[in-house]
């Protein structure tokens, strides 16, 4: 179905609902806003707690060193300081080490070796920040300095370091070997194949930085030997299970453990992982039965934690001359750090990045990746995108163009040449998935109108007579979100199923809580348009609560755009059971049988005799007051949903930028995102989502990586070295849709939010490089800054050093 836009590119999308009930389709105000646009969100760092106590971290200096020891004394004698907690400290308790989502290890506090630079290495817990910043510059730690190993392909090298020596008898640096696909077949292939390309492809090391830093308050009522802990969390009963797993030898079990995670200013894959200052601030309210509250600053924020991609692949392509893909080979290396801190599900230690051969038809393939250890902070946290699948399309989208260009064919026709056709679904990819549904034709057709593609080839032939620099890049990427069906998918043996419950009350109003986590995708507001289709109450009248696992059911919260897809269908089913319950209730209010209703939004009417109905809120009400005789009172129902497979969003994207051959400058022109998330429940909010992302996708293809000399130093850990785009470096971002549904989904939704931070890098990669094709510069890694292009300029002799 092809949907239509007006003239400011918003979608207009057929709805079942008025807008007064404002179901699915409507672009509803988003209900969470009135309270932040007011400032009256309620985040950790407002929470003040009686008898509070504040806790700063010492980190290390240095990226791989013994500690020799720590003196106490000066920090213990500055005002205000209560205590300073170190890892011997700790390791009285075994709370010294913790398991991370991966079932690896990771220190919470060292005893004798820091790691990684920014490292933590003793806590101290004061009577206000302030006193608590004076206390960490007191403490006085004596470091024998080791040579770090900060490359990846060195730590592989026998003649490097073992790094985890924790480990016994572990004898080397890597840590998984992974590997889908036919490796026989794969290389017959590549011999025989008419053409072969090859790309070295780097995805660098950046940080989700968002608004608000990483933090919590631990509050342990010893009488009750109960803990409330207050964190920037995704996945609170994820990380409630993980504190029962690492304090519940202490007494510390997990019905006696709440975790509540209040409004948090975003999130983007770095708020799911445990840090070591949640686990330091947990141990030191159970030793001291104090609130201690624990918020980062921001250079501790963007130097030690939160840490994505890091991929270096070696990408390979085989096909035929004329253009037809029949094959890819990947080889992935993986700089995961000091601990395999990732959130993947169990069985996928790579994540999804087997999606990685794309949209395209074709049945052999290759995949593998190895992880190593080196001296960084953990990495591989899943930054706006479902588990590595950002350095997949990466990979992929780059290696498509560099073969297109090989063989002398434009992009859009080699892609049009090559895409998965919509009547091939749904299709088997040779790594092992099975895509749900697809228009992939669709979409880069819309793509190109819109842009005006042929316009802009003209052009661009036009501006290079002249020696003007301009480029045009594709990407037309799938996606795989949702996990996850509980066969395949889960973290730490919890299976990734989602949650819904629904309570409506007697006024026909309701509440509706569930298992994931919003950290500003408008939960409170989509949700409630879920509900609203399936049950004709208002979606105004509907609260959504999240957060709190004292009143939350069971879920493995938000990231991977994995909220739609199953906490979003768990509230359909759980409506639809109100639904078949109200349906009974309706027909002996009527006195009629069930099969002589018909429903329609918010109400059940006898068929021929629509004049003699119900209303939802008529039959809700009955449900405490005149139910059927024999049928259990109220009306409230829970759905715990087990997809049956993963969902796949697509999109088309293209870019156009032009580079100023004296300052190198690179102006993204236009950029137009044809996105296909399935149904849409707020087309609002999907466009909001959609601008979002697509910034976020501008900043690692222009601007963001972060770097470290070969000692281990970070050389940008500061907002003003780490180059984060705002609104200025912002093109006008040119937005659409397509509408290809999810034939397995209650409610035929895919999911939005990871898409655009996952298309936007490539599409501006493939069309810088396209700018820079005439002389002979076949590839730049990301960020492509200006310095890059000058350098590559420089190399080929076409600008001269200044």
């Amino acid at each position: 179905m092809f949907n239509l836009y007006d003239k400011k590119s918003i979608m207009i999308q057929e709805c079942k609902t008025s807008k007064a009930i404002s179901g699915m389709g409507h672009s509803m105000k988003r209900k969470e806003d009135a309270r932040f646009i007011q400032g009256k969100g309620h985040y950790v760092d407002d929470i003040k707690l009686d008898g509070m106590l504040y806790m700063d971290i010492v980190r290390s200096p240095y990226a791989y060193a013994k500690i020799k020891s720590i003196k106490t004394e000066k920090a213990l004698a500055t005002p205000g300081v209560i205590a300073v907690v170190t890892g011997r400290d700790l390791e009285k308790y075994n709370l010294h080490w913790m398991p991370t989502l991966m079932s690896d290890t990771q220190m919470v506090l060292p005893t004798d070796t820091v790691m990684y630079q920014a490292q933590e290495v003793a806590a101290v817990i004061a009577s206000s920040r302030y006193a608590a910043a004076d206390g960490v510059e007191a403490v006085e730690v004596e470091y024998e300095v080791m040579k770090p190993v900060m490359d990846p392909y060195k730590s592989t090298d026998p003649s490097s370091p073992v790094l985890r020596t924790d480990k016994k008898g572990k004898k080397d640096n890597k840590i998984w070997h992974w590997e889908v696909g036919d490796k026989e077949k794969t290389d017959k292939l590549f011999e025989t194949a008419e053409v072969t390309v090859k790309q070295e492809i780097y995805v660098p090391r950046i940080h989700v930085a968002s608004i608000e830093t990483c933090g919590c308050v631990a509050d342990y009522d010893k009488v009750n030997n109960y803990l409330t802990m207050y964190m920037t969390t995704q996945a609170p009963h994820a990380i409630r299970t993980v504190i029962a797993l690492v304090a519940g030898h202490v007494g510390l079990t997990e019905e006696k453990i709440r975790v509540v995670s209040p409004d948090i200013g975003g999130g983007f894959g770095g708020k799911v992982p445990v840090y070591p200052g949640y686990v330091i601030a947990i141990a030191v309210s159970f030793l001291v039965g104090k609130p201690i509250k624990w918020i980062e600053d921001r250079s501790e924020n963007l130097q030690a934690d939160s840490f994505a991609r890091d991929y270096h692949i070696t990408a390979e392509m085989a096909g035929t001359k004329a253009g037809k893909i029949q094959g890819i080979r990947f080889k992935v290396l993986a700089d995961h750090g000091y601990t395999d801190a990732s959130a993947n599900p169990s069985k996928f230690p790579a994540g999804m990045f087997s999606i990685c051969t794309g949209s395209y038809d074709y049945d052999t393939a290759f995949v593998e990746a190895d992880a190593v250890y080196t001296n960084k902070p953990p990495g591989g946290v899943a930054y706006r995108c479902s588990f590595r699948v950002t350095e997949a399309v990466q990979g992929i989208e780059r290696i498509t163009d560099r073969f297109a260009q090989t063989i002398g064919m434009d992009p859009a026709a080699f892609r049009f040449k090559n895409f998965i056709k919509k009547e091939q679904f749904p299709w088997k990819s040779p790594t092992g998935w099975s895509y749900d549904s697809g228009d992939y034709q669709l979409a880069l057709h819309k793509a190109m109108d819109v842009i005006g593609y042929d316009d802009l080839r003209k052009e661009q032939v036009e501006k290079r007579k002249k020696g003007e620099i301009m480029g045009i890049g594709i990407c037309s990427f799938t996606e795989v979100v949702g996990a996850g069906p509980s066969k395949d998918f889960d973290i730490l043996g919890i299976k990734m199923f989602d949650s819904a419950e629904i309570r409506v009350h007697p006024t026909g109003k309701a509440l509706a809580r569930f298992g994931t986590k919003s950290q500003g995708q408008g939960h409170e507001t989509t949700y409630a348009q879920i509900i609203a289709e399936e049950l004709g109450i208002p979606a105004e009248n509907i609260q959504v609560e999240e957060g709190d696992t004292d009143t939350a059911p069971y879920g493995l919260g938000t990231y991977a755009s994995r909220s739609t897809p199953t906490a979003g269908a768990a509230a359909a089913v759980a409506a639809r059971k109100l639904r078949d319950k109200a349906r009974k209730i309706a027909a002996y209010l009527l006195e009629v049988s069930e099969a002589d209703l018909e429903w329609e939004p918010g109400k059940f009417s006898v068929k021929g005799a629509p004049e003699k109905s119900k209303t939802i809120q008529e039959i809700v009400f009955a449900a405490y007051t005149n139910h059927p005789p024999g049928m259990e009172a109220g009306f409230e129902a829970t759905h715990y949903y087990d997809p049956p497979n993963l969902t796949f969003p697509f999109g088309s994207y293209i870019c156009v930028v032009d580079i100023d051959k004296e300052t190198c400058e690179i102006k993204v022109r236009r950029f137009v995102a044809i996105d296909d998330c399935g149904n849409i429940i707020n087309p609002m909010i999907v466009q909001g989502q959609v601008h979002g992302g697509l910034t976020q996708g501008i900043a690692p293809a222009m601007y963001e990586e972060l770097i470290y000399d070969e000692d281990g130093n970070i050389l940008n850990g500061t907002f003003m070295d780490y180059l984060v785009p705002t609104a200025v470096e912002s093109p006008h971002w040119e937005t659409g849709h397509t509408i290809t549904p999810c034939p397995h989904h209650p409610i035929g939704a895919k999911g939005v939010g990871e898409s655009p931070t996952v298309g936007a890098p490539p599409a501006i990669a493939n069309a810088i490089v396209d700018a820079l094709l005439p002389y002979g510069i076949t590839n730049i890694d990301i960020p492509i800054t200006p310095y890059k292009v000058w350098k590559a300029l420089k190399e080929k002799g076409v600008v001269k050093a200044i």
